[in-house]
């Protein structure tokens, strides 16, 4: 079976490479699942999203990737995130107190999108660590 060359970064630094079966992005224009073969596409990721790879004989990689691009062509998919974060990386304790804190912000400021988004980044980091939100 055909197989996906993945690539994942950011700024600061690549956050994973290799083969994957399948590739799961929100995109601002819904969820898009890439397979091999796939026509070509170029999507924007929302702030907030979690990726998905699947990759036969291991478990999924999650990420939670906040904004960014998603190219496709030629079986290879890359990912560039503004900001992304394997689930395996993530402080769960930590990412729980920040969504506690920008819980709290939005609650006293409706009108605060700095708050907004970092609910936002918050579920997301904790949704790839597999938690529930």
């Amino acid at each position: 079976m055909a197989k996906l060359r993945v690539g994942v970064v950011s700024p600061e630094r690549e956050i994973w490479s290799g083969e994957a079966d399948m590739v799961i992005a929100k995109t601002v224009d819904g969820e898009i699942g890439i397979m091999p073969q796939h026509a070509p596409v170029l999507g924007v990721l929302v702030e907030g999203g979690v990726l998905r790879v699947k990759r036969e004989g291991e478990g999924d990689l999650v990420a939670a990737v906040h904004g960014g691009f998603i190219s496709v062509a030629d079986d290879e998919v890359s990912v560039l995130a503004e900001v992304a974060e394997l689930g395996s990386e993530v402080d769960v304790a930590a990412a729980r107190d920040a969504l506690d804190r920008a819980q709290a912000s939005v609650e006293a400021n409706q009108e605060d999108a700095d708050a907004a988004l970092e609910v936002k980044r918050a579920r997301a980091r904790l949704r790839a660590a597999g938690e529930e939100v």
